[in-house]
């Protein structure tokens, strides 16, 4: 009999929800969308940390075509000089400069010219920095209980800000992981 790697369930457009157990700062209580799994290692982007650069004094080109809020979004602590640009595409289309991740959610190249691609982009994020995982690290996160993984939904790339992810995601996953949103930050509240 062949046993599951913990990571099995991993490939690009899922979502690694930290567990209330992980304690690096970097990545309390956030949402990693998955771009890209194999194994030499896996990259993402935490959707859950707006920053309070405007994306008008970083990259004023892609303004007009950025969700709101039009912010920079911290991706990860994986060089975060470079930004990556996660966009959905409108139905039918595939745009130049475009790459899949996962159904209509893509990558962007910010080098592309944004109004070349207005109409067919619906959505557009841009997060400086990314997640990164050497071979066999995340799958060992995974099985120490580091990271819960779940499906992905476009929606969640551009949620709103305002609505704590992290809470919202489990909620959905409903039962006893459900339960884990109502984990407090800090145990002296309770």
């Amino acid at each position: 009999m062949c046993a599951l790697r913990p990571d099995a369930g991993v490939e690009p457009g899922v979502l690694l929800v930290a567990s209330p157990s992980l304690g690096d700062p970097n990545f309390r209580r956030t949402v990693v969308y998955v771009l890209d799994h194999r194994r030499d290692g896996s990259v993402g982007v935490v959707l859950n940390r707006p920053s309070e650069v405007a994306l008008l004094d970083v990259l004023p080109q892609w303004w007009d075509l950025a969700s709101l809020p039009r912010t920079l979004f911290v991706g990860g602590p994986v060089e975060t000089n470079a930004a990556l640009c996660l966009a959905e595409a409108r139905p039918g289309t595939t745009p130049s400069g475009w790459t899949a991740v996962s159904g209509p959610i893509g990558l962007t190249d910010l080098d592309a010219d944004p109004a070349a691609l207005d109409g067919d982009l619906h959505k557009l994020r841009v997060f400086a920095g990314y997640a990164g995982w050497g071979a066999g690290q995340l799958a060992d996160e995974i099985a120490e209980g580091a990271w819960l993984v779940f499906a992905g939904h476009a929606g969640d790339v551009f949620a709103d800000p305002g609505t704590d992810l992290w809470r919202a995601v489990l909620r959905r996953q409903g039962g006893t992981v459900a339960l884990l949103a109502t984990h407090v930050e800090d145990p002296r509240l309770n």
